[in-house]
């Protein structure tokens, strides 16, 4: 992947809540395969929340990938389209992904194609580590995203549409 084409991948969550770490788990697990592999043009960021200032930080980027751990009744894990209309909300504690897009555009009259990858997690007490079957779906999703960002030349025509 060469360096001009610049790929933001932003797991949250909160780790010190069992599952919720799985976006801090899955941008360690990208960070350390990423630079082993020699790959450029790929930036990490992990926070326990969404927050505005995250506008910004997407505004120059050519695509971008939330990951989060997800309660929805999921297989293991999926990766959806976010837009400016996806899921907008923002309370004084979190911002939605929709909703960093749509700031985002509004800011700076334009907004990167993201997506949101969903990590399917079961357990959310207050201690650290993931359960084990929390640990197989990051294991499932590690492995389609590796394939998706080294297939990812062929992904762009798709993601600009």
């Amino acid at each position: 992947m060469s360096g001009f084409f610049q790929i933001l991948i932003y797991g949250y969550g909160n780790p010190g809540r069992e599952d919720d770490g799985l976006g801090y788990a899955m941008v360690r697990k990208l960070e350390a395969w990423v630079r082993e592999s020699g790959i450029s043009g790929i930036e990490f960021d992990t926070n326990y929340q969404l927050n505005i200032e995250d506008a910004e930080a997407i505004s120059g980027k050519d695509l971008v990938f939330f990951i989060d751990a997800s309660t929805e009744e999921i297989e293991d894990f999926i990766l959806t389209d976010v837009n400016g209309e996806s899921d907008v909300s923002f309370t004084t504690h979190a911002a939605s992904p929709g909703y960093i897009v749509k700031l985002c555009s509004e800011l700076f009259s334009k907004a990167p194609p993201v997506k949101l990858l969903h990590i399917k997690g079961y357990q959310w007490e207050f201690r650290e580590g993931l359960s084990e079957k929390a640990k197989s779906n990051l294991q499932n999703a590690f492995s389609f995203m590796k394939e998706y960002l080294l297939n990812l030349q062929t992904n762009i025509p798709k993601l600009k549409t």
